[in-house]
């Protein structure tokens, strides 16, 4: 016999396999979100809790706050023990921009076009926000030279291309026939490239120094350990 008794309203699912639930998002959220991923853009690096609370105009607590409500509901990723251990790794899904690809650059030889075809090994999809400043490209990084500006061996640098620079700025010179990613520093006549490591020493830059700065490094992309290639731009 059938049961005359109203069923209430089913549950909704929080999401079937392989797909994600939808999260929702706060407009402090939001900003807290974009503003990590502008520094990011504009640094090569991410900013410390310290920054961002500036940044925002809010307390330490606060933004520290901020930044656990989006790891939980998986926007940020924080690695433990790291000051600048932040990094975005999921958008509001209306907040989703196009994708430009941007090409990434093998061995970049002096006197040699940029973008001539053997310098380029494949393409990578960069926010079209980014890529609309300027002409972009992307090198894999050899060697550990930036580590402290969470630079790692394998990673992808966006750089868009220019051939100046702030001091400060983390910069892709070319210093010859090799290209290496640095940060620059000039004071008065002084002009240095310096690794983010202390294992090694600035690189003084002289009078007769055949120095080229091909652009500044807006954005850095972790690739998955299969997908690594190397270049010289250690």
């Amino acid at each position: 016999m059938k049961s005359n008794q109203t069923k209430g309203p089913a549950k909704r699912r929080k999401g079937g396999p392989g797909r994600r639930p939808i999260v929702s998002i706060t407009e402090h959220q939001r900003r807290t979100l974009r503003e990590i991923r502008d520094f990011i853009a504009r640094k090569g690096y991410p900013p410390t809790i310290q920054e961002l609370a500036e940044i925002l105009g809010i307390t330490h607590a606060s933004a520290h706050a901020q930044v656990n409500q989006l790891v939980r509901k998986g926007y940020l990723k924080r690695e433990p023990r790291k000051a600048r251990g932040l990094a975005v790794v999921r958008e509001p899904e209306d907040e989703i921009t196009d994708l430009v690809p941007v090409p990434i650059l093998g061995r970049v030889a002096a006197g040699q076009p940029l973008f001539a075809e053997e310098n380029i090994i494949g393409e990578v999809l960069v926010e079209g926000g980014t890529a609309s400043r300027g002409r972009c490209f992307a090198l894999v990084v050899d060697g550990d030279s930036m580590i402290k500006a969470d630079i790692h061996e394998g990673d992808l640098v966006i750089v868009r291309q220019q051939p100046v620079a702030e001091s400060g700025d983390i910069v892709v010179a070319l210093l010859g026939e090799e290209a290496t990613v640095k940060r620059l520093y000039i004071r008065e006549e002084k002009i240095e490239l310096r690794p983010e490591n202390p294992k090694y020493p600035p690189i003084p830059i002289g009078p007769s120094e055949d120095l080229r700065i091909l652009g500044k490094v807006v954005g850095v992309r972790r690739l998955d350990p299969g997908r690594r290639a190397t270049t010289n731009a250690s």
